[in-house]
């Protein structure tokens, strides 16, 4: 674990040697969701400590810096076929993880994680010796655990269980088929509890993150490590060459989750129209034609309200930040809060609702109201849109707590301790080898 490092002014002292350090994605779409943007920037900064990542990723891939590895290890990409039905080729059948992808798509599943844990299983099966540690970003295949069997220390993130997901989608559900489809496509969970229970190691992002996974998986909660996500605030940060835009509320929201919220900001811009006639939403994020969310905005009249964007860099998201009077994190649920982190960063003021961890990353330097509240999400609008003062109060102390309390270089170091503990600890008993292993793919447990 320690190399020798000579000084001119005295004997060599012994100083830790970098890592090689193995980051896993199933899939990390870099500009939607917060899975690739965890992988860019944890990446970045570990190697900026002067450590040595590879980052193995399913499609959508991941950007990185140029001086993390991309290993592509691509799937069917079914989310991106034109025609998922017909992408089964007979190659195809020679492989299970192939054939199980386009038989769980076809028939309403999500198969990506436990088929991206078969192929980086038989990957890693071939380096020998080639990695210091294994990190996985929510895949929770059981392909994680050929991987720990092998010795080689393996740690998994977990941002927040997507039992959350899956438990208020069935609460939106219109009728009992649509209900059938939303346990259908879950049925991954069951995979993921039982392999969060099975691993030695598990890093989370909020307290609020680690009560939830020992809750919803049952795992013992002296397996868990909270370790804050990271804000770019070289990126988002205040910017005086961005005019900011009276009246213009921000937010980032797939637009037909339920998890997100962005059905009470709707009813809580509604009642705001006639006061403030020239109000503005701007939605990071993609509407889909026809979805619950496009009904809504019919029926509160605010098609001319509310503009949706999707596809954009992070240099563009600040710049929309900066551009806005508030952002708003409506989120009935959030295992960390990103975007809240980030509009802070970018000094604006942040409405937040107190879903999940939000209240953590949010602290004295936002506005909290109750989760699916809309009237009270209206009334805190209604106050901080009417009072400058208030807006600059707010912008300031949020770009303070974020540059105090959350960054990027202090989440690696964090991570650093952490893996050098369990690198050692693993050295002491003599349980780190090579890494070979064997890909034990249980079909049953599987399906």
């Amino acid at each position: 674990m320690t190399a020798l490092e000579y000084r001119a002014d005295g004997p060599a002292v012994s100083s830790p040697r970098p890592l090689k350090i193995c980051l896993l994605g199933y899939r990390s779409h870099p500009h939607c969701g917060g899975q690739g943007v965890y992988l860019h920037y944890l990446s970045k900064a570990l190697v900026e400590a002067g450590h040595s990542v590879d980052v193995i990723s399913g499609q959508p891939y991941p950007e990185l810096d140029a001086r993390v590895r991309l290993i592509k290890m691509p799937g069917l990409n079914l989310y991106e076929h034109a025609n998922p039905t017909r992408a089964l080729r007979w190659r195809h059948l020679l492989s299970w993880a192939d054939f199980f992808e386009w038989w769980g798509k076809l028939t309403g599943g999500f198969a990506e994680p436990y088929t991206f844990g078969r192929r980086v299983a038989k990957y890693l099966g071939r380096q020998r010796g080639q990695y210091d540690i294994v990190h996985d970003n929510q895949s929770l295949c059981y392909g994680l655990l050929d991987i720990q069997k092998s010795g080689v220390p393996v740690v998994a993130t977990i941002h927040h269980p997507i039992t959350r997901d899956r438990d208020l989608a069935l609460a939106a559900a219109p009728d009992w088929r649509y209900r059938l489809l939303v346990r259908r496509w879950h049925s991954f969970l069951r995979m993921q509890a039982r392999v969060a229970r099975r691993l030695a190691h598990i890093v989370t992002v909020s307290r609020q993150s680690q009560e939830d996974i020992v809750e919803q998986f049952g795992v013992d909660p002296g397996h868990i490590e909270v370790i804050h996500n990271g804000i770019d605030t070289s990126i988002f940060r205040p910017r005086d060459d961005v005019r900011r835009i009276a009246h213009r509320i921000m937010t980032t929201a797939s637009a037909d989750q339920p998890l997100k919220g962005l059905q009470v900001l709707l009813q809580a811009l509604a009642g705001l129209r006639t006061q403030y006639p020239d109000l503005e939403l701007l939605v990071i994020g993609r509407l889909k034609e026809g979805g619950a969310t496009a009904r809504l905005l019919r029926e509160l009249e605010l098609e001319n309200v509310v503009r949706f964007e999707s596809g954009i860099s992070n240099e563009k998201m600040a710049e929309y930040y900066a551009s806005a009077s508030v952002v708003v994190c409506p989120s009935l649920y959030e295992g960390f809060g990103l975007p809240a982190g980030e509009a802070m960063a970018c000094g604006t003021p942040v409405i937040s609702s107190d879903g999940g961890a939000l209240p953590e990353v949010v602290g004295d330097a936002g506005i909290l109201v109750p989760a699916g509240d809309s009237e009270a999400l209206s009334a805190a609008l209604e106050q901080l849109l009417g009072d400058g003062a208030l807006q600059a109060e707010l912008g300031e102390r949020g770009r303070m707590r974020i540059q105090r309390e959350f960054s990027w270089k202090v989440a690696a170091a964090r991570l650093v301790e952490y893996y050098r503990g369990l690198i050692s600890a693993g050295e002491a008993r003599g349980e780190l080898r090579p890494l070979s292993l064997p890909v034990s793919g249980d079909k049953a447990e599987a399906a």
